[in-house]
């Protein structure tokens, strides 16, 4: 699907240009990524922190860079009346580089890292807390491809991906992205930018890179669109060091992401990394069995399984453990108040294991 030339106004971020806050950079060069696989115990890190500091992270969208796409990003990006100079250098140097990647064998997501947490040790859990976000690009890509989504064999309803370009409109009641009515026809909708990162985790046990798709308990590609500005993820550390890792950047995604993707579109990211000791984890949060995240208003508990329904009853299970440790409630009433109080919300749909999240009012608990 194609476009007609844009009037892009926002700012380009390019590699070591623009504000870089942490108290350490990465960017994200070709031998600082990985491509469709995420980290094992066996990579080595690309840089080592102390818990505490703060790292600002380059991170690189896939879309208009993958084989479907044509692996070449000026020639995609310029169909839509993207100039040379505001596609990024890194989407440019990996995909003309002979770094190997095969679609139908690995996932699409490229993730910066990994990063040594030094100290950190298996049944800590490593605080990735998000401080800020800020755009590279002022465009981003919706992407839908055959046997993916919410509606395989339905949608797309022809050959082929179907890529719709995004571009972003700063206004003075906010940014938002854009898409028209109908392809070639008048009209168009906006809707509100809220970016976040598809991607946090920390490397599995063993010597094979996991596929970049399937979230688990390492974190991975979870896709809760609540890990905006100011948002905390907790993830059980399984290798000394947790070898962190950042990716899948987002201008904005609805719950489900039905259509496979939602607006993909790169981020410069500023994390903190702390960890939390085993025993004060389950003193406070109980036993984490997998990615547990926290942002000033809410506790969100998640659960992971390929059946939505067993993901859902994951979820709800991981909910009544973290209101046992944390306030001492008695299970049947944590069940009552968490049917009664707390929305479970449908995080993704489409990355082969589903996923749903609680969101947990701290205020109910004069937090």
């Amino acid at each position: 699907m194609t476009t007609g030339a844009v009037d892009l106004r926002g700012a380009v971020l390019q590699r070591g240009e623009g504000e870089l806050p942490g108290d350490h950079y990465l960017a994200a060069r070709p031998e600082q990524l990985l491509w469709g696989r995420l980290p094992c115990a066996s990579d080595a890190p690309v840089l080592s922190v102390a818990p505490g500091e703060t790292v600002t992270i380059d991170t690189l969208s896939h879309e208009g860079l993958l084989e479907d796409q044509g692996r070449d990003p000026i020639a995609f990006f310029g169909r839509h009346g993207v100039r040379p100079d505001q596609v990024l250098t890194e989407a440019v140097d990996l995909t003309r580089s002979s770094r190997p990647h095969d679609l139908s064998v690995d996932g699409p997501h490229l993730v910066t890292g990994p990063i040594e947490v030094r100290g950190a040790q298996v049944g800590d859990l490593l605080a990735i807390t998000v401080l800020r976000l800020d755009r590279r690009v002022p465009y981003g890509v919706i992407s839908n491809r055959h046997g993916r989504g919410a509606l395989p064999g339905e949608l797309p309803a022809g050959p082929g991906t179907v890529s719709v370009f995004t571009p972003v409109v700063e206004t003075a009641a906010g940014d938002f992205g854009e898409l028209p009515l109908r392809t070639d026809g008048p009209g168009a909708v906006r809707f509100p930018l809220r970016p976040f990162l598809g991607v946090l985790g920390v490397a599995v046990a063993g010597d094979l890179r996991p596929h970049s798709v399937p979230p688990g308990p390492h974190g991975g590609n979870i896709d809760i669109n609540l890990l905006v500005e100011g948002a905390t993820l907790y993830l059980p550390v399984q290798v000394p060091g947790a070898l962190a890792y950042v990716g899948d950047p987002h201008f904005a995604q609805g719950d489900g992401e039905v259509a496979l993707t939602a607006l993909e579109a790169s981020l410069r990211a500023t994390v903190r990394l702390d960890l939390v000791p085993a025993s004060e984890a389950l003193e406070r949060f109980g036993a984490v069995a997998g990615p547990l995240a926290e942002t000033r208003e809410y506790l969100i508990p998640t659960g992971l399984d390929a059946d939505l329904d067993v993901a859902t009853a994951n979820c709800v299970r991981a909910a009544l453990g973290l209101l046992q440790a944390r306030y001492g409630m008695e299970r049947h009433l944590a069940y009552a108040y968490l049917s009664a109080a707390t929305d479970f919300d449908i995080s993704q749909v489409v990355d082969l294991v589903k996923g749903v999240h609680a969101r947990i009012r701290k205020a109910d608990f004069g937090d």
